[in-house]
């Protein structure tokens, strides 16, 4: 059996934009993914709520800095075949960073650190696939259109910086904006469609990038 670890935010977490909830299990991205592929592989969905590539923010009793956090993660669950990183959105804040080419810049470092990580197995380092997360939305939501002041336009350049840097570093790339969209309820998060319909796009390629 092979094993993907879903490295990401509270898109992988399943944040519900009605009432702030949690989407049920079956219908986060991650959950789809396992369903479609079945037995053949396990999917490890590692998503926390403000979770940033390599950025500290102290709004929250959890670390949500990605590279901080990371190889604590690979350790825990090694040996890995793939490792999927679906984060960026929450670089997107001005107080944190604000700019696309920042969120650029923390994913080549977490893909250093799974490189170049002192896995706990003689297994080699997994393969990775970079997923630009959807674009954020306008909303009329006042304590998300503040969060995230004046981060549509730099959203919007996820999916082709990381495009190019997974060409640049031999990583495999999916935009998940190709096939889900954020929810004007805040701008950010996803309904259990468009959740569900990240989970049916990537599978087919992860089941490539496995060898299924």
């Amino acid at each position: 059996m092979k094993t993907a670890l879903c490295y990401g935010d509270s898109l992988s977490w399943g944040y519900d934009p009605e009432g702030g909830v949690r989407h049920a299990y079956e219908d986060r991205w991650t959950s789809v993914l396992q369903a479609a592929l079945g037995s053949q592989a396990a999917i490890i969905a590692e998503g926390l709520n403000g979770r940033t590539t390599v950025w500290d923010d102290y709004l929250a009793p959890a670390d949500r800095n990605g590279a901080r956090i990371l190889p604590c993660i690979l350790s825990t669950h090694a040996p890995l075949d793939l490792v999927i990183f679906m984060l960026g959105t929450n670089d997107m804040k001005p107080q944190i960073c604000g700019k696309a080419f920042g969120a650029r810049r923390g994913v080549e470092r977490l893909i250093e650190i799974v490189r170049y990580h002192a896995y706990p197995t003689a297994a080699d380092a997994p393969d990775i696939l970079i997923v630009a997360p959807p674009s954020i939305c306008e909303t009329a939501d006042p304590d998300f259109s503040a969060m995230f002041a004046g981060s549509i336009q730099e959203s919007q350049m996820l999916a082709p910086l990381y495009a190019d840097l997974a060409d640049q570093l031999g990583c495999g790339f999916f935009d998940a904006g190709a096939v889900a969209k954020t929810s004007p309820l805040d701008g950010i998060h996803l309904d259990a469609v468009n959740t569900k319909a990240i989970g049916k796009g990537l599978e087919p390629i992860v089941r490539m990038m496995l060898g299924l």
